[in-house]
């Protein structure tokens, strides 16, 4: 019986050739034949076969250039099909050789009919397998799933489109984005979906780091090369060899640092602190920041050739109010995950409490939500669904910082007053306002959380006192 899936057959000998076609076209196989490789390759491309069985030697183009074109070609016609190779008794090594460049399986002749007809029937439950995931996949790109990522809204969809396109590149990509956004997500998908996935992903915060040691955590060291440095030590980069290197809010980065990256990055080569000579590097970087990176360039914080270097794709993350039609998947999928993390069986969510989560301009973004999602899950009892009083204590109240005629919100200002003693003002007064939250505070002030503390270990320094 006919299973109509494609085999194509190319060999230069008419008598094998024609014997193979008529074994596999008994087996059920819709069959085409090819006497050497160009004409194997022409027809592969006109025909599209789910299985290209070929000997190896072959006229004007022998089985590993029909091998290593496939591999090659750039309409993808080799994501699908397998290779079989037919080698003769002294080429085995040859078709050992071809495996590693994608060939399916290989046969020593003279052909053992039952070996090919069970490679045959392996490689095309093999095809089967990844229509059905790609089936899958589509299905749930359509419903609003992406790896981790969930949301069907037109921004989502947007992003989930270009995630597919450049993850499997290896080209730099900028994701900008408000705070809790979901940056990182979009750089560990970008990852799994990429030939790198199988090698390390590796996520530094630029801002957490001091400024004395941001290169040794980036590029490594070697013994003696500063005070402290006892043993040589690996940076992120090497750490993230094959795979990919995620620099978090890469705007807080020092600029001499950052000459030292762009370098990384053109050359594909670093050296360690203290080192004699360079190495190669093979990561793929993706970069993120919360901060506007125009204004960054223009105030900067960022230089402009590195911005361009990194800037090849911009991701950018909108905040959960541009998308507030996505939070009932979002929330759904976030207390699935939190009964497989803590073993409980919450049932899902209560209009209630949807409706008061729906309400909300989540300032805190996904993170926000994610941590509120966490502790009602923790809360709530087995088997009934989250309501409106797992929410935390006076959720969704209106912050001062955001009402402009409120007296708390102004910062009295007189004329002789330091620029210095100004800004103080301003940051003690504005967190004052949101309760000490720094990082809405940083958020409001337009800062980065580091330049917020920096600040505020500047005033510790100087024995002064928050405002009252």
């Amino acid at each position: 019986m006919e299973n109509g899936v494609k085999v194509l057959i190319a060999e230069d000998e008419p008598h094998a050739l024609m014997g193979l076609a008529e074994l596999i076209s008994a087996w059920g196989y819709r069959t085409e034949t090819a006497r050497d490789g160009i004409e194997a390759w022409d027809k592969a491309l006109a025909w599209e076969p789910a299985i290209i069985v070929t000997d190896l030697k072959m006229p004007r183009l022998d089985g590993i250039g029909l091998l290593t074109r496939l591999a090659e070609d750039a309409s993808g016609l080799n994501s699908n099909v397998a290779v079989v190779l037919l080698t003769a008794m002294g080429s085995i090594q040859l078709a050992v050789d071809a495996m590693k460049l994608g060939a399916y399986d290989f046969l020593q002749k003279p052909v053992d009919s039952t070996r090919l007809r069970n490679i045959l029937a392996n490689a095309t439950r093999q095809r089967d397998t990844a229509i059905e995931l790609e089936v899958a996949r589509r299905r749930l790109r359509e419903s609003g799933v992406l790896g981790a990522m969930v949301g069907s809204s037109k921004a989502m969809r947007e992003i989930f489109g270009l995630i597919e396109q450049i993850a499997p590149s290896n080209v730099s990509v900028l994701i900008t984005g408000e705070s809790g956004t979901g940056k990182e997500l979009v750089a560990r998908t970008l990852h799994a979906l990429s030939p790198r996935k199988a090698r390390p992903f590796v996520a530094v915060n630029c801002a957490a780091i001091p400024e004395t040691l941001i290169e040794s955590e980036l590029f490594g060291h070697e013994k003696g090369a500063f005070t402290g440095a006892a043993e040589r030590r690996a940076g992120c980069f090497e750490l993230a060899t094959g795979g990919t290197l995620l620099l978090d809010e890469v705007g807080e980065m020092p600029n001499t640092t950052q000459a030292k990256l762009l370098r990384v990055l053109e050359e594909r080569k670093l050296r360690r602190l203290g080192a004699r000579t360079e190495q190669e590097v093979d990561v793929r970087v993706l970069a993120a920041t919360n901060r506007d990176p125009g204004s960054a360039v223009e105030q900067g914080h960022l230089r402009a050739d590195l911005f361009y270097r990194l800037n090849v794709f911009n991701i950018h993350m909108p905040a959960m109010r541009d998308h507030m039609e996505d939070l009932p998947a979002m929330t759904e999928a976030m207390v699935l995950e939190m009964n497989q993390k803590h073993g409980r069986r919450v049932s899902g969510l209560a209009s209630s409490m949807l409706d008061r989560m729906m309400s909300y301009d989540w300032p805190g973004n996904a993170r926000e939500l994610r941590n509120t999602i966490e502790r009602a899950v923790i809360l709530c009892p087995d088997g009934a669904p989250l309501d409106a009083g797992h929410l935390p204590p006076g959720f969704g109240k209106s912050r001062p910082p955001l009402a402009p005629s409120s007296d708390a919100a102004l910062v009295p200002v007189h004329v002789g007053t330091t620029v210095d003693e100004a800004e103080r003002m301003l940051i003690l007064r504005t967190l004052e306002a949101t309760g000490q939250n720094k990082t809405r505070a940083a958020e409001i002030l337009g800062v980065s959380l580091k330049t917020l503390h920096n600040k505020l270990k500047e005033y510790n320094r100087a024995g002064e006192e928050p405002l009252s």
